[in-house]
């Protein structure tokens, strides 16, 4: 096997745990942003739980982490400032209401559009917050605001 001609599938490439800061800092303030190999993060303490996601909205780039959190149909949800797009902090997807139209006596139901923003592991050691961005093998929407010329945070060398 030629090790020089092989080259890693970037969707199958894994990354190291990066720590983001101390956890009384995160809950205090609820929320902190952040570069994880490059890429740009917010990173949510909110009933309890963490959550991570890329920091630009998966719809037109919004920025996340000026959103407000919000509760529809039992998620929770960071709702994007510039347009008002509902994002599951649990699983990134993005939720809307919707009624059928030959019912005029229906009531609108939240539905969910699947997965549109990439979400990333957090994980609590010793006061220190890590974050392990997602491996997963799948296009996200929110990859094309994740890097280039659409950082809003930057890093310093």
């Amino acid at each position: 096997m030629d090790l020089s001609s092989s080259t890693q599938n970037p969707e199958k490439k894994e990354y190291s745990s990066v720590c983001v800061g101390r956890e009384d800092a995160l809950k205090k303030s609820e929320r902190m942003t952040a570069v994880v190999h490059d890429r740009e993060v917010v990173i949510f303490y909110h009933k309890g739980e963490y959550h991570a996601m890329d920091i630009r909205c998966y719809h037109s780039g919004g920025p996340l982490h000026l959103g407000e959190i919000e509760d529809f149909d039992g998620r929770s949800c960071i709702v994007c400032p510039w347009h008002k797009y509902k994002i599951t902090l649990a699983t990134g997807e993005g939720l809307y209401q919707s009624i059928d139209p030959k019912d005029p006596s229906a009531k609108p139901t939240w539905c969910s559009k699947g997965i549109k923003q990439r979400i990333h592991t957090v994980t609590v050691d010793n006061g220190n917050i890590y974050v392990t961005l997602s491996t997963e093998p799948f296009k996200c929407d929110s990859d094309f605001y994740a890097t280039g010329i659409f950082k809003v945070i930057q890093t310093s060398l």
